[in-house]
């Protein structure tokens, strides 16, 4: 994700279609698109978040993810590892034990939590590209744990 191009974002008025070229799961290259609705949220839609950034950092063409300075100023694309030293740096300012995280835990966390959300595995599937039940059900069987018991249910 860290090289999605802007050129692969199409808007429409229910959210976003990407285009993805390649991905861990798509090695071959044969490409999918994945759509991200509008979130019911403004503070929280990701939809949102992508254009007001794109938006405020002038964006047109070329890649979405940039490094961005501590003055502001927005550079050159991210390279592929950089998601994952951004997460670290991440959950080292929140207080947590960065060597449990990495870019692939907001793949795994994604899953879980719409899993507890009420999504299907095959719902996840399409979302994440995942080719494999087994591996899906590795990401959720925590979220499995917490929405099979009584308490999970709760909502506190």
């Amino acid at each position: 994700m860290a090289t999605l191009s802007i050129d692969k974002l199409e808007w429409h008025k229910t959210g976003i279609t990407i285009r993805l070229e390649r991905s861990k799961t798509d090695q071959e290259g044969e490409g999918r698109e994945v759509e991200i609705p509008l979130g019911q949220h403004p503070e929280t839609c990701p939809v949102r978040a992508l254009k007001s950034w794109l938006e405020r950092a002038n964006l047109t063409e070329g890649r979405v993810f940039r490094r961005v300075d501590r003055h502001g100023n927005v550079g050159m694309a991210l390279d592929k590892d950089s998601i994952g030293v951004i997460v670290q740096r991440s959950v080292k300012r929140a207080g947590l034990a960065a060597k449990h995280y990495g870019g692939h835990s907001l793949r795994a966390g994604f899953a879980t939590q719409a899993y507890l959300k009420g999504a299907t595995e095959l719902e996840i599937m399409q979302q994440t590209g995942h080719r494999s039940l087994a591996m899906v059900r590795r990401y959720i069987r925590e979220g499995k744990k917490l929405r099979q018991t009584a308490a999970g249910k709760l909502g506190l």
